[in-house]
């Protein structure tokens, strides 16, 4: 008899009003954002050059901008500073062009404009929480990355240096007017970036599809993303110009975002957020290093605590999809999962600092964390312990 999970046909879907994809469609932007606004807060990357498309289709259609930049992952104080910014401007449209990072400044400034209480009454774990009372402005999420699928979610994630961690903005208020994805934009990414982005995706999948709080219609997203990216991720690596991987990993991306913003997360992200606030690794990182482990370990405690449950018959369908092999085992897709993590050279957590003593520390908040609830069967503290060792 195999344990059921939660009744998946009792579900929810929400997503961007719009979402526009397809190579070469950042020549739409002009047109599409003259719908919305005249005067347009953009906020970019580090860099302008990547953005000269952007800029010159908004100055073709006559709309006047001012540019925030946004060098790293967003604080609470780059925010509050963004949104001053903006009022400063008059702007009536709020517009992101980059990386994840970028993405959730763009979703936190177009919300607060309206919503005008101090950031700390919406923010979840160290704030209040509160939900927002009404739409932001309206607002435009343009990925230059593969991998966070932030055009199509409903959080933003804020670091909070003083409090040494990441905790979000939530609520469907929060989800873009318009997310258009041209994989085009990913042609230049480094093969450090592609890989970390990429292994975000695939996490953003893989959780979704194995969770404790099934979605059909992310169940069918996932199906169709994870073979994607185990497919493309290595031939983007190595030949970042290669327009059907590019485009592979820039459509399973979205639908990552459209998988977490509807079904629940598990144990990789619930570390990813105390160990990301405490020590600067990237997101992707993160999730590489723990995804074989958390993979493992879940197997392994389900076989000897929950032999018939379903989510064993999920990971031996992640692991077909992995493979590539109709007959492949879970163990089969550990191996390839971690002979992909090899290949694509990711450092351990002690490259960026991390220790045994602070084991305690991470162990406390991740079982804390509110992606930890959504994993398909609850870890022991042991088992915390044990995903943070091998992923050291």
């Amino acid at each position: 008899m195999v344990k059921v999970r939660a009744n998946p046909m009792n579900f929810e879907f929400t997503t961007a009003t719009r979402i526009v994809f397809g190579p070469g469609k950042i020549s739409s932007i002009g047109k599409e954002a003259a719908k919305l606004g005249k005067r347009a807060f953009v906020i970019l990357g580090k860099s302008q050059i990547r953005a000269r498309r952007l800029l010159e289709e908004l100055n073709a259609n006559e709309i006047k901008f001012e540019m925030y930049s946004v060098s790293g992952e967003p604080t609470v104080e780059i925010v509050q500073e963004g949104v001053e910014r903006a009022r400063q401007f008059g702007c009536d449209l709020v517009i992101g062009f980059g990386g994840g990072s970028v993405l959730d400044t763009g979703k936190a400034i177009s919300i607060l404009m309206t919503n005008i209480e101090d950031i700390y009454m919406y923010l979840e774990v160290i704030g209040e929480g509160k939900p927002f009372a009404q739409p932001g402005f309206p607002y435009i999420a343009i990925p230059t990355t593969a991998g966070t699928g932030t055009e199509v979610t409903k959080n933003a994630v804020i670091g909070a240096p003083d409090h040494h961690v990441k905790v979000s903005l939530r609520g469907e208020y929060l989800l873009p007017r318009l997310a258009l994805v041209d994989p085009m934009l990913t042609y230049d990414l480094p093969p450090e970036v592609t890989a970390s982005t990429g292994l975000d995706a695939l996490t953003q999948l893989i959780e979704p599809f194995v969770c404790n709080q099934p979605n059909p219609i992310v169940d069918a997203l996932c199906r169709d993303g994870i073979p994607r990216i185990s497919r493309s991720l290595r031939k983007a690596f190595q030949q970042g110009n290669d327009p059907i991987a590019r485009l592979d990993l820039s459509l399973a991306s979205l639908f990552s975002g459209l998988a977490l913003a509807n079904a629940k997360l598990g144990a990789v992200h619930g570390f990813a957020g105390p160990i990301g606030g405490m020590f600067p690794v990237p997101h992707g990182v993160v999730c590489g290093l723990l995804l074989p482990h958390v993979m493992e370990i879940n197997i392994r405690s389900l076989q000897n605590r929950e032999k018939e449950s379903v989510v064993l018959h999920r990971y031996s369908e992640v692991a077909k999809m992995l493979t590539g092999i109709e007959g492949a085992t879970v163990d089969e897709g550990l191996i390839w999962l971690k002979e992909l993590c090899s290949f694509l050279g990711l450092p351990g957590l002690s490259s960026f600092g991390v220790t045994e003593k602070d084991f305690i520390v991470l162990v406390e908040k991740s079982a804390k964390a509110s992606s930890m609830k959504g994993n398909p069967i609850q870890l022991t503290e042991a088992d915390l312990y044990r995903v943070l060792e091998l992923a050291l």
